[in-house]
This record gives C-alpha cells, structure tokens and sequence, in this order.
C-alpha cells in the first residue's frame, strides 16, 4: 500500500471489500510528523531498553554476583510483566482524558529512578522486587502514547503513525545493545543500570516541551493544520458513531459478551506466544551470541545489531505481504511458524557458527514480523464499540508472555544445563502460536482488494 492511499472498509450484504483510495491531496499539513512521532519512538526506545538490559547484565556476571541461577534471572526478567498489567486501563484512561503528558512525565520520573536503583541491589529479591516495579512504573506508556498518536493522527494516516512508532521496538534493541555491551564489558553490571536511569531521567528535557495532548492545546501548531486535524478527527469520530448506532445486534455486544467469545481468547493466546518467543529471544540473546561466538560483550552486542535491524525489515515486509493479499492469519502463521523454526534450529549446529548466525539472522527477520498482520484482525473480528477494547484486553493478556518466555528459558537452563532446551520451548511455543492462528474466522483470511 503506497503511502498516499487509504484502505476504506465497505460492506455489501454478508460481504466484506477492501477499496483503496488516494488522500494525496488531502493529507493537511504535516508538522505534526516530525513534532508528535520523534519524542514517542525515543520515550518508547529507552523504556524498551531499560526492559531488556537484564540480558546484558546476566551475561556481564550479575548472576555470579548475587549468587542466583538461570532460574532466578529468568524469573527476574519476566516477573517485569507482572507489574506492567497494573497502569494499563489506568494510563489509557488518563490520556483519553486529556492527561497523558502528565501522566507519561511521571512515568519517566519512576522508571527512570528505579532503574538507576537497580544498580544497588544485592541479593536475588531485592532485584526481583526492582524489576516488578520497573514493570508498573512502564505499564501505561504503551497505551498512553497509543491515544497520543490517535489524537493527532486521523484514520488515514494512523497505520502509518503507528507503524513509525512499532519500529522503535526493534530498533531500541539494535541502537542500545552496543552501548548496553560496551559499558557492562568496560564498567561492570551495575553501571549499565545507573546509566540507563539517567539518561531516562533525561527524557524529560525531550518530552515535557515538544508533546502536546491534542491540537488544541498545541501553541506550536499552525492554524491550518488544526484547522485540518479538527474536521478530519470530528470526522472520524461521527463516522464510528454512525457504525456503531447503525451496526447490527452484534455490533452491539457489550463486554460480558466479549469475553465469551472464543476469538478473543484465541487472540490473546496467539500473542501470548508470540511475546513468550519475542522477549525470551531479546532476554537471552547476548547469552546465546556469547556462548556462540565466546566474544566479549562489547563484540556480542555489536553482533547483535544485524538480527535487530532485520526485525524492522520483516515488519514492514510482512505487513505489506497482508496489505496486498488480505490473508491476515495466514501471514500471522507463517511469520510465527518461521520464527520459531528458525529460532529453534539456531542452536543445533554450535560448531558451525556462521550457519547458526544465519539462522539467529532470519529468527530476528521474523521475530516482529506477526505484528501488522496480527494488529489489523481485531477490527475484522470484533464489533464496532468493543473492539478497542478488545485490544487492550488482548494486549495485557498477551504481556504475560513476557514473563513466560524469560522465565521458562531460565527454568529449563538450570533443569538441563543448557540453554538450548528453553530455547526448544520457545520455539515450540511459536509454532502453536502459527497453528492456532489457523483456528480463527474467516473473515481474517477472505479479503479480496482491489485498486
């Protein structure tokens, strides 16, 4: 889909079309590209990193410091997700009510601080007690800047705002797991998490003056483009209040019958696997490419980057392959199934590292690719009404994946005494993943587009 076309949805009957059309001309000043979307991908890139630097500190030797096993650091790595469940419906809330700057400001204030504080702990509870709360000071940015994006970017142009900002995901790894390798390889753990606590306390100099909640508190923004974005937003929200007054008795179920319906659950399950895999791939990859390679950390993080930077690509590739096709669960499927193949053959050939780097290249091609196609089903699936709804269910039930993914690799390291028989869980985990992807409706996979 070319930047300057739109999907417009259009129902005939039982059927369900695709039409796409230009908004070229009609796409408003663009000040808000460049003012909105810089300071949330960076917000987004250090949260992301201070989440994932626990893998570089258990391969710089905090395991052999405080005296913990493969089982404690897994668990510490996971049990983060715990804590992000709390502020998720709170954060979203405060921002679709006007808050969210204030709200995300004293985010950075707590995760900041907090991860500085993670650099004093000494034994194995007082880091998992760091890391649970890291977790609920992080857990309602993701939805809070969500609604930022949705304030400020009208329909025709929020997939393409929130594509720019689901590649901070990938990327954040690929920028900072150099910097992570290099200072923990040159000062040691515990100074890794004092620098990353600084320089998100940092962020507040980027975030407090360039983000406004909405056009209509920004005194930056030209009139025209307010102009533009208050009747393309108001022309958004009547349309979704037309679709949802004029919807059928199933369009408006409320959320008692939401959750008896068997898609959301397979949703959720579906992207439990996926971040199980996602994350115990993050978590443990420095550990992989050190044992790998037996290079030093600041070698392993650079190698590192290749895969990460990949993961960008396999995004924009998957999702561009579901554009044209339509078939959404069959591209889901096959980026699950892939991942975890490739994941899982990694670490069979030890001795043949450049095959196996290959492999570790393509597992990190793959391991975002599942997110647009998977991102674009819920609307197909749920009614109007509920399923932003649905979202935020999914997404926090799905975040648990997080604490599964680490926490069963670092279980089956200590139970074996190796790594790669979680590795092996994980990779099982993602092809269940691809094949309950196959279980959900039709209407995911029959798509026809047309020019």
């Amino acid at each position: 889909m070319g930047i300057g076309t739109i999907a417009v949805l259009q129902t005939e009957g039982n059927q369900v079309k695709f039409e796409m059309k230009s908004h070229a001309s009609d796409s408003g000043p663009k000040a808000r590209w460049w003012r909105i979307l810089p300071p949330c991908i960076i917000i987004y890139i250090i949260a992301y990193m201070d989440r994932v630097n626990i893998g570089f500190a258990m391969a710089g030797g905090m395991n052999k410091e405080l005296g913990i096993t493969d089982t404690a650091a897994g668990l510490a790595a996971g049990i983060f997700f715990w804590g992000y469940l709390a502020l998720q419906v709170p954060g979203g809330h405060l921002a679709e009510h006007g808050r969210a700057k204030s709200f995300i400001t004293w985010t950075i204030l707590a995760w900041g601080g907090l991860s500085f504080l993670t650099g004093f702990v000494q034994n194995e509870w007082q880091l998992l007690v760091m890391r649970f709360l890291l977790g609920v000071a992080e857990g309602g940015l993701y939805p809070a800047i969500l609604v930022i994006v949705g304030k400020w970017f009208p329909q025709r142009e929020i997939g393409r705002a929130n594509a720019l900002f689901l590649i901070s995901l990938p990327l954040s790894a690929a920028l900072t797991n150099p910097i992570s390798g290099f200072v923990v390889e040159q000062y040691g753990w515990r100074d890794l998490f004092f620098f990353e606590g600084i320089v998100s306390l940092a962020l507040i100099l980027i975030w407090w003056p360039l983000i406004s909640d909405s056009p209509e508190r920004a005194r930056w923004i030209s009139k025209d483009e307010r102009d533009y974005l208050q009747n393309t937003l108001r022309a958004d929200e009547e349309q979704r209040a037309a679709n949802f007054s004029g919807g059928a008795s199933d369009g408006r179920r409320g959320y008692k019958q939401l959750l008896l319906d068997k898609n959301l659950w397979l949703m959720s399950a579906i992207f439990c696997c996926f971040l199980s895999g996602s994350y115990g791939y993050l978590i443990w990859l420095p550990r992989l490419l050190k044992e790998l390679t037996k290079m030093n950390l600041t070698v392993v993080g650079w190698l590192s980057v290749p895969p990460l930077v990949a993961a960008v690509f396999g995004l924009y590739l998957f999702g561009a392959l579901s554009d044209r096709h339509g078939n959404r669960r069959g591209w889901c499927a096959i980026a699950l199934g892939g991942f975890g193949l490739t994941f899982g053959l990694a670490v069979l050939f030890p001795t043949m590292i450049w095959l196996s780097f290959a492999l570790i290249m393509l597992a990190g091609l793959l391991s975002k690719a599942m997110s647009s196609p998977y991102w674009s089903m819920p609307a197909l699936i749920f009614p109007p009404g509920v399923a932003g709804g649905a979202r935020g269910i999914i997404n926090g039930l799905g975040n648990l994946g997080g604490f599964i993914g680490p926490s069963l690799v670092g279980w089956l390291s200590t139970m074996t005494g190796s790594i790669n028989a979680g590795i092996y869980s994980l990779a099982l985990l993602l092809v269940v993943g691809s094949l309950i992807c196959m279980l959900l409706p039709r209407v995911t996979a029959a798509h026809q587009f047309r020019d």
